[in-house]
């Protein structure tokens, strides 16, 4: 390497010597920048609620909101305080939950099953669509509060009738999402299955049911939800244990900060399924790439 000298006499070696060449910048993975990403979102999720708390707070103790109508933040941490620690009217804390989980999980899985089974089979068979469809949109009119009542009249105050209106609360939001995610899958996939010798009942298993597989985890999403409002409402109803029955205790005692203290504990056990089918939904369409939707495929 030849040494070019400087004006001064120096080198140019000698003078490279003095400032050593900058850093290189480095990269994040997109792994570790979602995970960053995820932490900054919860961080000011949780700056909002802790703003809303302290706001809400502020404004009871300036007499500005009536703490009877409205109830108060401290008041709601000192009744789930004594749930947890002492118990409730009804018994310990955990049996309410899982009384009120029991009925609602129940619901789920059992009126997500039906509503699979029956969105493929109606999307799949004209002649059941035509013939159901009348019928299906009658019963999905139908007020819930009305069937809830009639269920509670009929099955009484057990965990039947929570389960059986939690059941119909999910059955038409999984019905509707399979029915239509039956009817988008691509034409010419069910007819190279048929080419290759498929059975309906193997198109149906092997290409309808696994293209219809993202619209029925979109409606899980919010299926768990309606299955823990199908629970409540039955409680609230009439019930012997369960968070419903809290939250109606509290409210005929003019209680507004058990009321507000049974709906935190609702939102953490939504926010928690919610989590958990986020998990399941990742898992089982890892597999999948991107498809795109074509004609209805009904037969």
């Amino acid at each position: 390497m030849i040494d070019t000298p400087t004006q001064d006499g120096g080198s140019l070696t000698a003078l490279a010597a003095q400032f050593p060449p900058a850093a290189t910048p480095v990269t994040t993975s997109p792994r570790t920048r979602a995970r960053r990403r995820r932490a900054v979102l919860g961080a000011a999720r949780l700056g909002i609620v802790v703003v809303l708390l302290v706001a809400w707070q502020l404004l009871v103790d300036a007499k500005v909101v009536d703490p009877f109508f409205w109830g108060e933040p401290k008041g709601v941490w000192s009744d789930l305080h004594d749930w947890v620690t002492v118990g409730t009217s009804q018994g310990s804390l955990g049996e309410q939950i899982v009384v009120t989980l029991e009925e609602a999980v129940l619901g789920f899985v059992i009126g997500s099953i039906l509503g699979v089974v029956c969105g493929i089979a109606l999307g799949r068979v004209r002649l059941l669509s035509e013939l159901f469809a009348p019928f299906l949109k009658a019963a999905n009119s139908i007020p819930r509060i009305i069937l809830g009542s009639i269920f509670t009249v009929a099955f009484g105050f057990g965990i039947q009738s929570k389960v059986i209106l939690a059941v119909v609360l999910v059955f038409f939001g999984v019905f509707f999402n399979a029915f239509q995610g039956a009817r988008e899958v691509d034409r010419n996939l069910v007819a190279n299955a048929r080419l290759l010798g498929a059975t309906r009942w193997q198109v149906t298993r092997d290409v309808v049911l696994p293209s219809a597989f993202t619209w029925i985890l979109a409606s899980l999403h919010i299926s768990f939800g309606f299955a823990l409002i199908g629970a409540l409402v039955g409680e609230i109803l009439g019930a012997n244990q369960g968070l419903g029955l809290l939250i109606r205790s509290s409210q005929n005692n003019f209680d507004m900060n058990g009321v507000l203290a049974g709906m935190v504990l609702v939102a953490v056990i939504a926010l928690t399924a919610e989590g958990l089918i986020t998990v399941l939904e990742r898992r089982l369409l890892r597999w999948r790439p991107p498809q795109s939707h074509g004609g209805a495929a009904v037969e």
